[in-house]
């Protein structure tokens, strides 16, 4: 059966009536014995629904569509397939281009369909893994799978079959995390080399109809295959919201530990095991203040203090809604942990956010890292649940930002988290302009003379604001859309302003300007990652974080810089094209 995801207006019109919409076409002018499948995302559907993950699906003929108004849907079907140049065949669809308009070109995207979070993210024998919340059926949230992707050096993935199914009828396949269990403590690593005693692990939410339970699978080929253990479900508390197992092994302790939510209850829990099949309960923790909402997807990770030997855990809890530009967002505690309890030094009242934009959820920390590494790297969904089955593309949905570093660093209010690119970006790099010490007249002007421009580049700028009010580049720009990226100079904020970014209609919480506090400068550093639907802004190596996306229309690819005020100039101007990861 051949899934295709298009909506031209002739079927739209004649599907109305029916969510979300999946009819099987079984025409003469397709190939004979096939069937196909016409997929549209839901009607409504800017948030997810998690008690409702069945598809609706029915012959057209069931509908009192005649023969001949279903040869005129197939052939409006055709021509809006040969437009966007997407290949129809029989049993299994080719892998798509990943040149599709809006489509990232450095940042990992599902070859079609919808994903959300970023699941079970481990090294192990030279290849980072990032499995996914994947919907393998259609192009908004449901059915409830992993997807699955390796790389070698977190740029460049490879795409490999659906890890973990939902099981119809039974449960879907929930968030989690997965572990390298070295020294066989589970008893499922049957590895044929007899000095390798170690296999993948992944504990994932077995999410049935009215209770959320642990599951956990393995696998003894590198992740190519997984089995679920027989004696599953590994955790259950018999509660409708006990999820995102997150698990690491505990040294100190020598056990594995997990950190799980009761979501509604917005409260933590903290279990143990020697062997990843039995788990004990040894502590909760939360609200921390919140009082509305659900906590998701937690961490619980130890982090150096920049310039120290000093270290710190932080749990970090995804909340949903309840972030500062509404919706979805990252909330952090630093604290300390003891193997069974987490004890935060960071008061309630003053809730600490990874992220200042809108578009950055459900992190996910990678494990395993080789010690000689010493980094702590993770990555994040880039959208939001306020709108996330809405964005207006239509082979895929949803990406992930770019994997960034972890450290701690100590300014006069106390530890903050700091986050930087990972460096194997730089791999992408062509570089095309380089300016320092000039007015922002003499950089618009070196811009024009060069032709610079781009969708898909990368680049850091010192800015002085001197007397103006405000400084920044306007990115993205065309004639009717840009998006804005600079530093308020009144106000203390670096910020991002989408607000005529480009297609905004999809959703009235889409648009905006998101800001976020700095600590007081002479100049401001900005190193800015701009892709063809997003931009991701570090502000003072790593102090604040802005993470959006933006859908422009063809063309806007200008960028100019500017200022409200007088006396502003350019310190220090690199930028970079960068090199797309999938040609």
């Amino acid at each position: 059966m051949t899934r295709v995801l298009w909506d031209p207006p002739n079927v739209s019109k004649l599907a109305q009536r029916v969510k979300p919409r999946h009819y099987y076409l079984r025409p003469s002018v397709f190939s004979p014995g096939h069937s196909y499948i016409y997929s549209a995302p839901l009607a409504s559907a800017a948030q997810p629904n998690p008690g409702a993950s069945e598809h609706f699906q029915t012959p057209l003929n069931r509908l009192g569509i005649t023969s001949g108004t279903m040869k005129n849907i197939l052939m409006s079907l055709s021509l809006g397939l040969m437009a966007v140049g997407v290949l129809v065949s029989p049993s299994v669809a080719k892998e798509p281009s990943y040149d599709q308009p809006w489509r990232p070109q450095y940042h990992f995207t599902p070859p079609q369909n919808f994903m959300n979070d970023p699941n079970g993210t481990v090294f192990y024998k030279g290849e980072y893994h990032l499995f996914y919340q994947y919907n393998p059926e259609g192009n908004v949230w449901g059915h409830m799978s992993w997807g699955h992707a390796i790389s070698s050096d977190l740029v460049h993935w490879q795409n490999l079959p659906v890890a973990l199914h939902e099981v119809r009828g039974e449960y879907m396949a929930y968030s989690g995390s997965a572990v390298v269990d070295w020294n066989n403590t589970s008893g499922l690593c049957k590895n044929p080399d007899p000095s390798d005693r170690s296999c993948l692990v992944a504990i994932y939410t077995a999410a049935y109809k009215d209770r959320q339970k642990q599951h956990i699978a393995f696998s003894n080929d590198r992740g190519r295959t997984w089995t679920n253990y027989s004696g599953n479900p590994v955790a259950d508390l018999d509660a409708p919201d006990f999820r995102d197992p997150n698990v690491f092994w505990y040294e100190p302790q020598r056990k594995w530990v997990m950190v799980a939510v009761l979501a509604d209850a917005r409260t933590l829990v903290v279990l143990d095991s020697p062997n990843l099949k039995q788990w004990t309960k040894r502590s909760t923790f939360g609200p921390a203040g919140d009082t509305t909402g659900q906590w998701e997807c937690p961490d619980l990770v130890e982090l150096p203090i920049e310039g120290t030997n000093q270290t710190r855990w932080v749990l970090i809890i995804n909340r949903n809604p309840g972030a500062p530009t509404g919706g979805t967002g990252v909330r952090y505690l630093i604290g300390r942990f003891d193997g069974a309890k987490f004890s935060s030094e960071v008061p309630d009242a003053s809730a600490l956010w990874a992220d200042w934009g809108k578009d950055f959820y459900a992190t996910n920390t990678w494990k395993d890292i080789s010690p000689t590494d010493g980094r702590r790297v993770w990555i994040g969904w880039f959208s939001n649940w306020q709108y996330a089955n809405a964005e207006p593309t239509r082979l895929w949905r949803g990406a992930q930002s770019i994997p960034r570093t972890l450290m701690l660093r100590r300014y006069a209010d106390g530890l903050r988290l700091v986050q930087r690119p990972i460096r194997e970006l730089e791999s992408l790099r062509q570089e095309r302009l380089r300016l320092a010490n000039v007015s922002l007249a003499e950089v618009n002007q070196k811009i024009r003379e060069t032709g610079v421009k781009g969708e898909v580049y990368e680049f850091e700028a010192e800015l002085r604001p001197g007397q103006a009010d405000e400084i920044g580049l306007r990115l993205r720009k065309g004639k009717d859309a840009q998006t804005l990226v600079g530093f308020d100079v009144a106000h203390g904020e670096v910020f991002v302003d989408r607000t005529l970014s480009g297609d905004i209609s999809f959703s009235k919480d889409f648009a905006g300007r998101h800001s976020a506090k700095l600590e007081k400068n002479a100049t401001v550093k900005l190193h800015v990652f701009v892709d063809r639907s997003s931009i991701e802004v570090f502000a003072n190596d790593g102090e604040r974080v802005l993470s959006d996306r933006i859908y422009p229309p063809p063309g806007s690819d200008g960028i100019e810089v500017y200022a409200k005020g007088s006396g502003g100039r350019i310190v220090l101007l690199t930028m970079w094209e960068l090199h797309s990861v999938w040609k």
